[in-house]
């Protein structure tokens, strides 16, 4: 599941993901947020937060995500990674250097410091 999260800039793209991620999920949720935020900002950043009770995404989610930040590369302008998971983390450095963005992953226990440094200019 995808759920959108409240109270950040309206330039930023702030999702939570927990238990079972889906295309659905992209579909409904994610994608139109992503394409609202790109018709109003020039650069659009993400805060993604991937929760402890994650528990995998369909192929079909993983084509979707795929998608979204090949379709709007050069959009992209800071990604914060939130999680515990540890594959997700070891994933994320070893494919961080595919994104021409800066890209920072921060632990749950350290979610204020992303949402800071997300937000910061």
């Amino acid at each position: 599941m995808i759920e959108a999260l409240r109270d950040f800039p309206d330039n930023i793209i702030a999702v939570a993901c927990k238990g079972h991620v889906t295309r659905d999920d992209y579909e409904t949720v994610l994608v139109p947020i992503v394409e609202k935020a790109i018709e109003r900002h020039d650069k659009i950043r993400l805060y993604y937060q991937i929760g402890s009770d994650f528990d995998g995404i369909d192929p079909g989610a993983v084509w979707e995500d795929f998608k979204v930040g090949v379709e709007h590369l050069l959009r992209w302008e800071r990604i914060a990674v939130v999680t515990d998971v540890d594959w997700i983390r070891h994933t994320m450095r070893a494919f961080g250097f595919l994104i021409p963005c800066e890209m920072k992953i921060f632990p749950t226990s350290e979610a204020a410091k992303a949402r800071d440094w997300i937000i910061a200019a």
